[in-house]
């Protein structure tokens, strides 16, 4: 054989061996869900009926120290860019623009994994609600997603498309403000939106088949946030379930999530916060009962689509290689605040259901804070708040080539920024130098049977509650502004939160104080924003 013979044969071996390389790049799914509390799925100690997370949880891995940012906007930040929130412009709420921290919208110091992936080759889209920012240049059609449907800010609604809530599509209005939306509507069956986004998502599945690329699709659902609106034959299977109250419910899951390994029997389950439910009257019981019953039936339709897709990716060939990546956005909400029993109490009732069934946003109803706290078993506090019960999520991922070492549970102290780093790592792409490091750490290795490097510390702010883990240890404060108050935990042996160190470490709190504020300062929390201002921009706007 010649040397030019040669170099041609190994040309073609090393083209050859690219193209399998590229060809065997797993799909990646990303499911978002959004309120939904710790211990709601079955396998996390829950009572619902999540049949198919279940399944893929025993037949892939489940994280019980994975961490968001305790609320939606920043934790969605977080989950598409790999930094912390603030360091991406996110860590309040959608355009409140008050600092760099907190501009409200994706800033260009930040790459998102659709654009970081869909550079490697990937088809992108996403589907859904994005909520972190409106402003047109920060839509996800403008942020790597090259197929996108979904809304650019918040829904309030499963069954309307409300007034800031129209449905886009690449760029165009595809659904305005109406009480009956159509588009992609199920055969026979009411809009209704985690049935939507599923169709739609599917679909895209399909486009990127058909091109021949393996896919990145963000799979962002509105469920289980209130209002509370489900069909009716699904809330009919749980109505009388919950009729020995919260607090009996909290101890039955608490007891299960120690037998199946979720969580410590060291770790002891908080003390009752909430109205005695002998106290209450039988017509408050019966409606509190029926709250709880339209939440587990929003997060069993959660399940039932989630189905849809397995068995759609199945049919087509994609599913051993697709890695579905499955968790919450923050703790079950106690919404509103300051209430034990939800939005419009007095007047949304089960008697007068078909009143308030498809009422939008606020007066459809939400289920107060007595269930929140049964969501977010063992935990204490919930959404908004740095404690366990609003930063701790679910996380599930299935990967049928890639995990082999089936049904394990993994311990480790994981957040939202490892996601990024995972899905370059499984994409074989190029993070850009352009940009902020990530902050993430991949848990492909995890995945894999191994393990990866721990993080040194993992950070929290928001709504001036902050938090810092290291190792065991943990501090949290319900305001960073009182360096006097913070708390001392560990989270070892008492990851409930219930014996606060302090007094006990003082040496260790106050360096991680330190080291808090030094973060604080690197990830553009400090110095404070002036709140009062609530300054936009109308220029940008």
């Amino acid at each position: 054989m010649n040397k030019s013979v040669a170099l041609l044969a190994l040309t073609s071996l090393s083209l050859s061996s690219c193209i399998k390389e590229k060809e065997t790049r797993p799909n990646i799914l990303l499911i978002l869900a959004d309120d939904m509390g710790y211990s709601d799925l079955g396998c996390f100690g829950g009572e619902m009926n999540t049949y198919n997370l279940d399944r893929l949880a025993h037949n892939g891995v489940r994280f019980t120290q994975f961490y968001n940012t305790a609320r939606c906007c920043p934790s969605r930040a977080s989950l598409m860019t790999g930094l912390y929130p603030h360091e991406s412009g996110v860590g309040y709420m959608s355009d409140l623009n008050v600092s760099p921290g907190y501009r409200g919208y994706l800033n260009d110091s930040c790459a998102t994994i659709a654009e970081v992936l869909g550079d490697a080759g990937y088809f992108t889209a996403m589907v859904g609600k994005w909520h972190i920012g409106s402003l047109k240049k920060a839509w996800p059609e403008n942020r790597g997603f090259q197929k996108f449907f979904g809304i650019h800010h918040w829904i309030d609604s499963y069954y309307g498309v409300l007034d800031d809530s129209e449905i886009y599509e690449d760029g165009r209005m595809v659904i305005p403000v109406t009480d009956n939306p159509e588009l992609y509507a199920e055969n026979g069956k009411e809009w209704y939106t985690t049935d939507v986004f599923t169709t739609k998502a599917m679909e895209y599945m399909d486009e990127a088949q058909a091109e021949g690329k393996p896919f990145f699709q963000y799979l962002a659902y509105n469920a289980p946030h209130w209002p509370l609106h489900a069909p009716k034959e699904v809330v009919e299977k749980y109505i009388g379930m919950y009729k020995n109250g919260y607090e009996a419910l909290r101890k039955q899951k608490y007891e299960q999530m120690i037998q199946t390994g979720i969580i410590s029997s060291d770790w002891e389950l908080p003390p009752q916060t909430t109205p005695d439910w002998e106290n209450l009257s039988e017509d408050d019981r019966e409606t509190l009962d029926f709250y709880r019953a339209i939440y587990a039936a929003q997060i069993e339709v959660l399940d039932q689509n989630i189905g849809r897709i397995v068995e759609h990716l199945k049919e087509k060939g994609m599913l051993d290689n697709t890695v579905i990546i499955f968790l919450s956005d923050n703790g079950c909400s106690a919404e509103p605040m300051n209430s034990d029993f939800g939005f419009y109490w007095n007047k949304n009732r089960k008697g007068n259901y078909d009143e308030w069934r498809k009422s939008p946003s606020r007066k459809g109803g939400s289920q107060g804070r007595v269930w929140s706290v049964t969501s977010n078993t063992p935990f204490r506090k919930n959404k908004r708040f740095t404690h366990e019960g609003g930063i701790s999520a679910p996380l599930i991922v299935y990967w049928p080539d890639g995990i082999t070492n089936t049904d394990r549970i993994n311990n480790k102290a994981s957040h939202l920024v490892d996601i990024m780093a995972t899905c370059v790592d499984l994409g074989k792409a190029q993070y850009p130098e352009s940009v902020k490091p990530m902050r993430g750490i991949s848990l492909v290795p995890d995945l894999r049977g191994k393990e990866s490097l721990p993080h040194d510390y993992i950070f929290w702010e928001h709504e001036g509650h902050g938090a810092l883990r290291n190792a065991k240890w943990k501090i949290v404060n319900l305001h960073a502004k009182d360096a006097t108050s913070w708390e001392l935990y560990d989270m070892e042996k008492d990851r409930t939160e219930m014996h606060d160190l302090s007094d006990k470490y003082p040496e260790i709190r106050q360096q991680m104080i330190k080291k808090w504020t030094e973060m604080a300062y690197d990830t553009n929390v400090l110095p404070w924003p002036d709140w009062s201002t609530k300054t936009y921009n109308p220029v940008e706007k």
